[in-house]
């Protein structure tokens, strides 16, 4: 069964799903606005060092891989005394240690037309993927982090370097959701960009829709995460033969056509879920296996909340203070006050 990509008509009920979909929208993104606020520097790194892994790099720093034991010279740090190394040698012994760091973070968006699809929810994957780039980027800035855009479709790939904070990322994002969109996807074209990026330590994130994928990008995807640090943002696009009161139609985004009604059945519904499903089994399991990060989701308030539910979890089990989980829970009770 070919799965269709998806838009919703204008319709009124289409309409309704509209508003609600633009509330939604400013509602997640002050949520992650109010989060970064909330969150301290060390905390900010801790909770992208789970979902990106922490690597090794050839600075010296206070990580946790030992380069060499060297003796004490004037203007080392007292913490670096290995003081067992120095009992053992008679005078004071230093440990150089790999430093663990992540300066760039590459975010590579699907910018095709059929990510003017639909979600359950009544976005389009578009504004649910901007929105996840959005969380990355409140965490990243707070970092530091140098941040490049890269928007893709079959006819062209745009770098957009982000020169300023926050502010200037909302901005960005704004102009791409803004942009006419003519052009088919090209997630091969995207990931193939990905693998030229040179620095191996650079985090890069990929944000397309579920029904993107195929074996082979699956398989270019799991490679690519070998090497570099990385994290997959996967919409859940709406099913296009589901038969649900949110939408009076459904409509090919390549072609235009509505749907006939008579093929909007249980059976081809179940059809469709059962390839999705698998796909994103294949997809789930090559990532994990890679040791990369993956987050899926049908709208930008579950992705926010498996976001922060996903790095939460992780740093508890690290045995981490779960001042993300806390954060998240004040950013809701002023949210709520407003």
């Amino acid at each position: 069964m070919q799965d269709i990509e998806t838009i919703q008509t204008d319709s009124a009920t289409g309409g309704g799903l509209t508003r609600h979909k633009q509330m939604s929208g400013q509602a997640i993104r002050q949520r992650i606005e109010a989060m970064g606020t909330h969150l301290t520097l060390p905390t900010v790194k801790r909770a992208l060092g789970v979902l990106e892994g922490e690597h090794q790099s050839i600075r010296r720093g206070s990580g946790y891989e030992f380069l060499d034991i060297r003796p004490y010279t004037p203007g080392d740090e007292a913490r670096s005394i290995d003081w067992k190394a120095s009992a053992r040698s008679g005078r004071p012994m230093v440990v150089d240690k790999e430093q663990n760091v992540i300066s760039r973070v590459w975010m590579l968006l699907d910018s095709g037309a059929q990510m003017l699809g639909t979600c359950e929810s009544g976005e389009s994957q578009m504004d649910v993927a901007l929105n996840a780039l959005h969380m990355f980027a409140a965490l990243s800035l707070r970092r530091s982090d140098e941040l490049s855009v890269i928007v893709g479709d079959k006819a062209r790939i745009t770098r957009m370097p982000l020169t300023g904070g926050y502010l200037a990322f909302d901005d960005l994002a704004e102009r791409i959701a803004e942009r006419k969109r003519t052009h088919p996807r090209d997630l091969t074209a995207l990931l193939d960009y990905a693998k030229r990026i040179r620095d191996r330590y650079a985090l890069i994130i990929i944000a397309t829709a579920n029904t993107a994928w195929t074996e082979d990008t699956i398989e270019s995807v799991s490679i690519l995460a070998q090497t570099h640090p990385m994290i997959v943002v996967d919409v859940d696009a709406v099913n296009s033969f589901t038969v649900s009161d949110n939408f009076s139609a459904i409509v090919d985004s390549t072609s235009g056509r509505m749907i006939p009604a008579f093929m909007r059945t249980p059976q081809l519904a179940d059809d469709v879920d059962e390839r999705r499903e698998f796909t994103a089994k294949l997809l789930e399991q090559r990532l994990s296996h890679a040791g990369a990060a993956l987050l899926h989701a049908g709208s930008s308030e579950d992705m926010f909340d498996q976001f922060v539910r996903h790095i939460s979890t992780a740093l508890t089990r690290a045995g981490s203070i779960n001042v993300l989980a806390a954060s998240h829970m004040a950013a809701s009770a002023e949210e709520g006050q407003q």
